[in-house]
Order: C-alpha cells, then structure tokens, then sequence
C-alpha cells in the first residue's frame, strides 16, 4: 500500500520560502505573485487527502499574497508621481529667478529712493497702519493703507521721511499695526527680497535671495 507524504506546509512556511526566494532575486511584484503561486500549487499537489488545505486557508493566503504585490505596485506608482512631482516643483522654482518675493521679516533697504514691504493679516482689518524706522528707531514715516482683506499685500515707499525731505539710501525696518473694532489684531511684516538662484536640497528647494539668505519655497508668502 502505497503511503502518502504530507506537506501540508503552513502560511508562513510558504511565505518564509517566498522571502527567502525575493531576497535571492530581488523580484519585483509579478515575480513575487508567481513564485507563490506555484508553491501553492506544490502544495496542493502533496496534500493530506485525509487533512486537505480548506477554502478558508486558501482564501486567506491569496488575499495575502495579492495585498503583497499590491503594496509593491503601489509603492512603484508613489514613487513615480513624486518624480514627476519633483520635476514639476523644480521649473516651477526656476522660472522664479529674478523675481521678487515676500518672506517673513521687517528690512526694509533703500535703494535709489524706492523700496517695498508686506503684511500678513490673519483677518480683515477696519485699518493698517505701516510705520518706518531708521537704524535708531526714529520714525521716518507712517503709512495708512485703509482697511485690508486677509492674507498677504504689498506697500511701497518713495524713500520721503514725513516732512517731505528724501531719506538716505541705506537700511530700514517697519512695523505693523492693524485694527479691527477698534481693537488690534495681530499682523505679521514681510520683507522683499528677490531670487538669484534655486538650490536643491534633501528638503525640497531653497531660494537664494542673496542679501537675505536662502528660504525654503514653501515659506514665500507673496510673489510680485
């Protein structure tokens, strides 16, 4: 009479020798999803007719194996939309060389009697106030820029003190005052500065604004 081997191997049997088959090969999701299959089938073959696999362990280790190659198709196609994610930041970040943008601060540089600025309002405001100082603290001039939407403006400042007399060129700071009913609101200062050049790094792109150092793109809050 003849005997009847049984290989009536366990999930993680098959899985282990599946692993150890991928580290070998370095297979990619097809690869994987056939090496298992024809375990499967070896195993179905050498079965225990007298303890057969049920539908339920079938059912449950092709799941697995599906949720397997899955994962791997889906990491593929992550990784190829942050490609094309990453192209499309990097022209993005290179068409804006040359170009002036808002960033957190309050210099303000004098040049050639013309300069500008920018305020960040997290709501409406009745009315803005913008006020000039010089290195001292001394007010050069104060600027009402009337009631405001929220989000991010610009202003601009002719260089004139408020007597009417021409400042020096050099630099300058302001700050910011902005009111609603009649109570104060908090409003932050943004400073120009503009792009020389884009930099890769392992956080994404960084602007170099000469003078003003290099800012991530993220952190530009207005483009002029």
């Amino acid at each position: 009479m003849s005997t009847v081997n049984s290989t009536n191997a366990s999930t993680s049997d098959v899985f282990s020798a599946l692993g150890a088959s991928s580290k070998k090969s370095g297979s990619q999701a097809d690869q994987i999803q056939d090496r298992f299959l024809t375990l499967l089938v070896t195993q179905l073959k050498n079965q225990d007719p007298l303890n057969p696999m049920d539908n339920a362990q079938m059912t449950s280790q092709l799941a697995q194996i599906n949720t397997i190659s899955g994962i791997e198709k889906l990491n593929s196609t992550v990784g190829q939309m942050l490609e094309i994610y990453d192209n499309g930041q990097a022209m993005q970040a290179a068409g804006m060389i040359g170009k002036y943008v808002l960033i957190d601060g309050n210099a303000l540089p004098l040049r050639e009697g013309a300069t500008a600025g920018g305020v960040l309002l997290p709501e409406p405001a009745d009315e803005v106030t913008v006020t000039i100082l010089d290195a001292a603290g001394n007010t050069m001039q104060s600027q009402k820029l009337g009631p405001q939407q929220a989000g991010s403006m610009s202003f601009t400042w002719d260089g004139k003190k408020s007597d009417g007399t021409a400042a020096a060129d050099g630099s300058y700071s302001f700050k910011v005052e902005a009111l609603r009913g009649g109570k104060k609101i908090e409003a932050d200062e943004l400073q120009l500065g503009m792009v020389n050049a884009v930099v890769r790094s392992k956080d994404g792109f960084l602007l170099d604004l000469g003078p003003r150092g290099t800012v991530a793109f993220a952190d530009v809050e207005q483009i002029l």
